[in-house]
C-alpha cells in the first residue's frame, strides 16, 4: 500500500517543475525590464543635469566677465552676440563696449558647443537700480522634449 502512495503522488507532480521554471522565467523577465526601464531614466537625468550644470557654469562665466569690464554697462544688454571682435593679444586696445561684444561672441560660441537643442543666451541690465542688476540667461531644450530650459543668474554689480 504504501509503495502505491508513493507511486501515486509521483505520478500527479509531474511537470510540476517545468510550470515553476516558467513562472520563474516571466517574474525574471519582468524583473530586467524594470532594471531596463530604470536605467534609461537615470541616463537620462543624468544628461539633463548635465546641460543645467553647463548652463550655471556658463552664466557664471558671463558674470565673471562683466564684473571685469564694470565700466561697459549696459553694452552687455541684449541676445548674444556672434561677431568676434579682435580685442585679444600684445598691442590690441579696445573699448569697454568693444570687450563687451567680444566677452558677448565668445560667451555665445560657447553656448553653443555646450548646450543641446538651439541654445540662446541673453542680459538683461537694469540701470534703475543702484547698484545695477544684470540677469543673466542661458536656454536650451533638452533631447527628446519641445518646451526648453531655462536658468537665469542675477547679479548686482
Amino acid at each position: 500500500m504504501i509503495a502505491r502512495t508513493r507511486m501515486y503522488a509521483t505520478r500527479t507532480q509531474r511537470g510540476f517543475t517545468i510550470v515553476e521554471a516558467l513562472v520563474a522565467l516571466v517574474v525574471l523577465a519582468v524583473g530586467m525590464l524594470g532594471i531596463a526601464s530604470l536605467y534609461v531614466t537615470t541616463l537620462r537625468a543624468s544628461g539633463s543635469a548635465t546641460s543645467r550644470m553647463q548652463a550655471i557654469t556658463l552664466a557664471g562665466d558671463l558674470g565673471d566677465r562683466i564684473r571685469a569690464n564694470r565700466t561697459a554697462g549696459t553694452a552687455y544688454a541684449g541676445a548674444a552676440g556672434d561677431t568676434l571682435t579682435a580685442c585679444i593679444g600684445t598691442g590690441v586696445t579696445c573699448t569697454a563696449t568693444q570687450m563687451a561684444a567680444h566677452d558677448l561672441a565668445v560667451w555665445q560660441a560657447a553656448i553653443q558647443a555646450a548646450l543641446p537643442g538651439a541654445p540662446a543666451g541673453a542680459v538683461t541690465v537694469d540701470t534703475a537700480t543702484t547698484p545695477t542688476t544684470y540677469q543673466i540667461t542661458v536656454s536650451w531644450v533638452e533631447a527628446g522634449e519641445t518646451t526648453a530650459q531655462n536658468y537665469t543668474l542675477s547679479m548686482q554689480i
